[in-house]
């Protein structure tokens, strides 16, 4: 029996769900590992991975690189608040902030701050540099920089067993008798 994701309106059952574990893991396994992991045949494997695209489930296939071993060895989380809050401004602001490569995540916040960023670079010397430019963009009522010191966890992978467990009371409890 299918069931709706999360008040999505994409339906999903156990095996999209088993799939979608197996994938975030790791893209790269053969279609049939992934089959054989799954119980399916690759042919419905595949069609349900296609799906699970068109559909927007899986919304990219990429290699998560090493920061570090790239010379990207420091992380700042950006905290701003912003003065105005104008159509125009907020234009400008986040089409200038996302071109930003430094920048590799960018939230707009409810609360005391406005806006969140990722910021990834070298060394201080670099974070000076990309600060200057972002305070240049425009006006800026706070802008707080904290520096990662450990990374203690981080990973890409969704808690899709808290998401299958949802479904599956939905599932249970949308075909129980009604009255």
């Amino acid at each position: 029996m299918l069931a709706q994701v999360l008040g999505s309106s994409i339906e999903m059952d156990e095996i999209d769900y088993k799939i979608l574990s197996i994938i975030q893991e790791d893209i790269t396994l053969p279609l049939a590992e992934i089959s054989h992991r799954v119980g399916l045949s690759q042919t419905p494997c595949w069609k349900r991975i296609q799906r699970l695209e068109a559909r927007g489930v899986i919304s990219k296939r990429v290699a998560i690189l090493s920061p570090e071993s790239l010379g990207f060895g420091l992380t700042v989380y950006v905290s701003i608040t912003s003065g105005e809050h104008s159509d125009k401004w907020l234009d400008k602001f986040t089409q200038k902030v996302t071109e930003m490569p430094e920048v590799i995540e960018f939230f707009r916040l409810a609360g005391d701050v406005d806006y969140m960023l990722r910021v990834v670079v070298s060394d201080i010397a670099q974070f000076d540099e990309f600060y200057k430019r972002l305070i240049a963009i425009a006006p800026l009522k706070k802008v707080t920089s904290h520096f990662a010191m450990e990374k203690i966890k981080s990973t890409t992978a969704l808690p899709l067993n808290i998401a299958a467990m949802r479904a599956k009371k939905t599932t249970k409890l949308s075909s129980l008798p009604a009255g």
